[in-house]
């Protein structure tokens, strides 16, 4: 496995309040890797701090084996790194193509937004049909649908995607995770952060989980998905793990095709 991104003892934090505390994970290209944990784990302070939102008080963090770590963000997103928040943060009143083009601020190339534009339009069906609709007219679903597209717009190779099924349906959080799969087999790299461990451990192949800001687990999304410690802590408590982990691959196979 090729690393694209690797943290190696990355601490970070708000002013003298530290939320991150040594951190290291790699993720490898053309890879899926789930980034779980609770409410105050640090898991959205991670993918700030990659993406220079945040400082980072001390550690590397490398892109395709070039530190980043002390770059402005504009930078890293020139570098190829894109970033949907939590929450999805999209401009309400503008209408869903004007939220889509801020996504290629960084892109000086009209031709090439212009081609980004109709390649998402592709990918998204319903936001060609809702394009001249203001953005937080659109249901849940359908506005991070614009978030996702939003970051794909600047053809990043590594995709960092925050809760992207917080306040979802069930369905509509298949559908995402469909999605998410998708963007993995044209090509993209994602580092998926999640509550939802069971939907992020079912479509990844490896996983993190971070307590804390400090990562307690790691390994393939599978085992994870059958340990005893995070079933107890993430997936309802342990149950058949057996039947569990059939679950997961069975999953796997029907949204990857293996």
């Amino acid at each position: 496995m090729t690393a694209l991104l690797e943290l190696e003892g990355v601490a970070s934090g708000y002013g003298r309040t530290k939320v991150l505390h040594g951190v290291s994970l790699t993720v490898g290209a053309g890879e899926i890797v789930a980034l779980i944990g609770a409410n105050g784990a640090g898991k959205s302070t991670l993918l700030n701090t990659v993406m220079g939102l945040l400082p980072a008080s001390s550690g590397d963090i490398r892109f395709d084996g070039r530190s980043i770590a002390r770059l402005p963000t504009p930078a890293i997103v020139r570098a190829g790194l894109g970033q949907v928040p939590e929450r999805r943060q999209l401009f309400g009143t503008m209408t869903v193509e004007e939220n889509l083009r801020m996504g290629a601020y960084a892109v000086a190339d009209r031709v090439a937004v212009a081609a980004s534009l109709e390649e998402q339009f592709a990918r998204f069906p319903i936001l060609r049909e809702r394009r001249r609709q203001a953005a937080q007219t659109l249901s849940g679903g359908e506005q991070q649908m614009v978030a996702i597209a939003r970051a794909m717009m600047a053809r990043p190779r590594l995709m960092l995607l925050d809760e992207p099924s917080l306040g979802l349906a069930p369905l509509m959080v298949e559908r995402i995770m469909a999605q998410i799969v998708a963007l993995r087999v044209a090509g993209n790299t994602i580092l998926l952060v999640e509550q939802n461990a069971r939907a992020a451990l079912g479509i990844a192949d490896r996983g993190y989980v971070l307590e804390t800001g400090r990562i307690a687990l790691g390994g393939p999304a599978a085992e994870l998905a059958a340990s005893e410690a995070v079933q107890d802590a993430y997936l309802g408590g342990q149950g058949d793990r057996a039947a569990l982990e059939a679950r997961i691959r069975a999953k796997r196979r029907a949204i990857l095709g293996r």
